[in-house]
């Protein structure tokens, strides 16, 4: 393949790292901070050097670029969008239709700071849309979240790899520090997979007729469909979790936190251990189906102490609360507005919380 930057933002990278999986189709809408996702990709379309990269619009809104995507996920294509926080919202109904479609499609948030228009600082108040499933109707996405550059770079193969293999749309969730945030490296050399799209729709050809719908009206025909991607999340949950711990063999304390946040964690591991005390990390990259599990060993393991940092009011808190579920202390370091916390902040709290009892309590939050 043709040699490529080596030094890139993270909006780049991941833009980069979706032609090498072999991305057919983009569309989008332009939000900063995002931008250069679709400002990489559109310098690319019908270039010798990707050659399934065929189709790249600018869609007059985040509505219809949610809508294309759609139709052309429908056929099998590998397909992608990318926005941030606003046009996120605005792309739930569309996403909800996918889902219950049951259709493999790529959805890029670069996280900024809200509510409303808020400002393009980091932040990641997104976490509940996203893991949640933010639209209408049961349902649940998988969603990825890098804490690198080269992780922005390999991410979408990943992510178009569990869409296919579970016919589900994939969200990278990242921040609005990483898209921005430019770092050396090699932007992976991705054989692009294939899989089985016999259920796509063809069109004209062929004499099968595929109907991809999301519309029910018989209840009965609902009900089964609903606990078919229940069915479907759950099986999910059981074999895709996937997280990455550093230092959590001796610790007193565990850090959790994803994207920016993990990199501010994981200095402070470093720093705090020099320092003597026992800290350790547990980054989640499948913020949903959530590491449940590996919070379950680290609690049989005798970790009795977590600290949540994250950019929100507190809401992968939850997460942790629920999978320690009253067998260890898990508390919440929070940072608002595109603001991070400080090493002073997290050094701060991991004291507090290392030389304090280990009653067994609910979830608290403190501010940066």
């Amino acid at each position: 393949m043709t040699a490529l930057p080596e030094f890139l933002k993270g909006n780049e990278a991941l833009a980069y790292g979706a032609l090498r999986a072999g991305l057919t189709a983009f569309y989008g809408y332009p939000i900063t901070p995002s931008s250069e996702i679709p400002e990489t990709l559109a310098a690319k379309v019908g270039r010798p050097e990707f050659p399934r990269f065929r189709v790249f619009l600018q869609a007059a809104s985040e509505l219809e670029a949610i809508n294309l995507a759609i139709g052309t996920a429908a056929t099998g294509a590998r397909t992608m969008t990318a926005t941030s926080g606003p046009g996120f919202s605005l792309k739930q109904e569309g996403i909800s239709y996918a889902a219950a479609m049951e259709l493999p499609l790529l959805i890029v948030n670069v996280n900024r700071a809200g509510p409303g228009l808020g400002n393009l600082g980091p932040e990641q108040s997104d976490y509940f849309q996203a893991t949640r499933g933010g639209g209408h109707g049961g349902y649940r996405t998988i969603v990825l979240a890098p804490d690198s550059v080269p992780e922005m770079a390999r991410l979408p193969a990943l992510a178009f790899s569990l869409a296919f293999r579970y016919r589900t749309p994939v969200i990278v969730l990242t921040d609005a520090f990483l898209g921005q945030l430019k770092e050396d490296l090699p932007v992976p050399d991705v054989a692009p997979e294939e899989w089985d799209t016999s259920w796509a729709a063809t069109g004209a050809r062929g004499p099968v007729r595929h109907v991809l719908s999301s519309l029910h009206l018989e209840l009965a025909d609902q009900n089964r469909h609903s606990r078919h991607l229940a069915a479907k999340y759950a099986e999910i949950a059981r074999t895709e979790q996937r997280s990455e711990d550093v230092a959590t063999d001796d610790a007193d304390v565990v850090l959790v936190a994803f994207g920016i946040c993990a990199r501010l964690a994981r200095a402070a591991v470093g720093s705090m251990r020099a320092r003597g005390l026992r800290v350790g990390l547990l980054r989640p990259i499948t913020l949903a189906p959530f590491p449940r599990d590996r919070i379950d060993d680290l609690v049989l393991s005798g970790v009795r102490r977590f600290l949540v940092l994250e950019l929100n009011h507190g809401q992968m808190v939850d997460d942790v609360a629920l999978a320690a579920a009253g067998r260890a202390e898990v508390r919440g370091l929070t940072e608002v507005g595109g603001l991070l916390p400080t090493s002073a902040a997290i050094g701060a709290a991991v004291e507090a919380m290392a030389v304090s009892p280990t009653p067994l309590v609910a979830a608290e939050e403190v501010d940066a």
